[in-house]
């Protein structure tokens, strides 16, 4: 976002992937007035949308509802869920102990 600054950020068309249309479209991302949807609206770029696959955007809701599941924060600030889950690699630095291990050398 520091690269592409805020003023592109609000420009760019957000979307509710979790309240998908009839049509196959999604909705603008926000509600209006005492607008109720069945889900709780996960917003997206529309331009990450149309890059994500099916499963993609079922997990990402999924988080979403999970997230929101757990209560409102104390702080009243939204509750947030990574759009795309980090896949199953971790990735260690050369030198690094592995957490768990009571190892106390250098590899």
């Amino acid at each position: 976002m520091a690269k592409k600054g805020l003023r592109a950020w609000v420009k760019e068309n957000w979307v509710d992937i979790a309240n998908k249309k009839p049509d196959g479209s999604y909705p603008k991302c926000g509600r209006s007035g005492g607008e109720k949807r069945k889900n709780y609206p996960k917003c997206v770029p529309a331009a990450k949308a149309a890059g994500m696959s099916k499963s993609q955007k079922r997990t990402a809701v999924a988080r979403k509802k999970k997230v929101e599941a757990g209560g409102r924060r104390a702080d009243k600030k939204p509750n947030r869920a990574k759009t795309l889950a980090q896949g199953g690699l971790v990735q260690r630095r050369a030198g690094a102990a592995i957490k768990g291990f009571d190892f106390k050398g250098v590899f």
